[in-house]
């Protein structure tokens, strides 16, 4: 791979940080402000659920998760297994696709459930 490439990745890696430091953040408050608050699931969901806002925010969540991570499995197979590059980079893409494909259908399944 050539260092532009792993300059790239290595960036892209660092953004998709610093982009889930702030929502793990907004998110963890956002659930201790409603259980401190005594909400029920069903609460929640009427309240949250079906606000665009809300999908959004969580879109992005899911977009630096779909990242960051694979990055990270890409890294720990190259450097821990002897698989080749071409099914290192598969393997991580694969597990993109999944993180993508699984959070936003999560995403919109909640959006989904609101009624507004």
């Amino acid at each position: 791979m050539s260092e532009v490439t792993q300059t790239r990745l290595w960036l892209a890696q660092r953004i998709s940080a610093m982009v889930l430091a702030v929502a793990v953040a907004i998110h963890l408050t956002g659930i201790i402000i409603a259980i401190q608050g005594g909400l029920s699931a069903a609460e929640i969901i009427g309240r949250v659920g079906g606000s665009f806002t809300l999908a959004a925010f969580y879109g992005v969540f899911v977009l630096a998760c779909a990242v960051h991570a694979p990055i990270g499995l890409r890294t720990v197979l190259a450097e821990m297994t002897d698989l080749k590059p071409v099914s290192v980079n598969g393997i991580a893409g694969a597990f993109a696709a999944v993180i993508l494909l699984m959070g936003m259908q999560a995403v919109l399944g909640f959006y989904g459930l609101g009624g507004g």
